[in-house]
């Protein structure tokens, strides 16, 4: 082994690796993508939880309860769960993308960039700290509007399943969107353009049984319908769609975009020269 001295490691130091991760700058990333949004908490928090609970309010009083005919729930059950779902996504998104560009435009990417972390593990890192913003609002999401009608829990699996695949697609977009962005109007075109059309077509606020049948044909290719679904399922105990197929387009697209993701980390996609 070379004994010549690096300009980035002047002492010939060999970062510390426990096996093949480095879990000592794997952890400091993860607590530094905690700590960000938790600095802010007021407005990564917070203000999600005040969103939702407006949704909620607004919708509430806006629709009646033809919204959940013939599923044998009120439109307050029926809704809820959609919005605490998209809630969730938006912000799984929001986390690692805005982790990203701010990080490119300030200048300071050298911080994910110049620490001994692999492609895998730099990902490993911005999805933990998504996810783990994604609990917290699920969490208070799921307490601030049990105050106003209490939620029926049919099925944990269901919740934590379609939970964490939905939020790790969002996540996984959001790193890729972040990594692709050069300035912040290049990040409103993926969130007007895709999250935002996605999110509120996804049968958040009507059943899919009430559009027509060639729109519901149309839904079935959209990802977020089944988050939504089988997120909803979890709590109200019945899904429109065979939550195997949903289950399946789910995981197939988490694969495919981490795999593009960590792609995107390893080739230094615009954010080496």
């Amino acid at each position: 082994m070379s004994n010549t001295l690096s300009p980035t490691n002047p002492q010939n130091l060999t970062p510390r690796r426990i096996g093949a991760c480095n879990w000592i700058g794997l952890k400091t990333l993860i607590e530094k993508e905690i700590g960000r949004f938790m600095n802010v908490y007021m407005q990564t928090l917070i203000a999600p939880i005040v969103t939702l609970m407006l949704f909620f309010a607004v919708f509430t009083l806006s629709f009646k309860q033809h919204i959940a005919e013939g599923m044998g729930m009120t439109a307050m059950e029926f809704l809820a769960p959609g919005l605490l779902m998209m809630t969730m996504i938006q912000n799984a998104f929001s986390n690692p993308s805005s982790s990203l560009i701010i990080a490119k435009i300030q200048g300071n990417i050298v911080d994910i960039l110049m620490p001994p972390l692999a492609a895998w593990e730099v990902l490993t890192g911005l999805v933990v700290g998504a996810l783990t913003r994604c609990l917290l609002i699920g969490i208070l999401g799921y307490a601030a509007m049990n105050l106003i009608v209490p939620l029926p829990v049919a099925s944990i699996w269901h919740i934590l399943v379609f939970g964490l695949l939905g939020n790790l697609m969002l996540a996984a977009l959001g790193i890729m969107a972040g990594l692709w962005a050069e300035k912040f109007d290049h990040m409103a075109t993926v969130t007007n353009f895709i999250v935002t059309p996605l999110t509120f077509l996804s049968g958040t606020f009507y059943a899919l049984s009430a559009l027509p049948d060639e729109w519901q044909k149309i839904a079935l290719f959209n990802p977020f319908f089944y988050m939504i679904d089988g997120f909803r399922a979890g709590f109200i105990g019945h899904a429109e769609v065979s939550e195997t197929t949903g289950l399946a387009a789910l995981v197939m697209l988490d694969v495919l975009l981490l795999i593009g993701a960590w792609a995107m980390l390893k080739t230094g996609y615009k954010t080496k020269s």
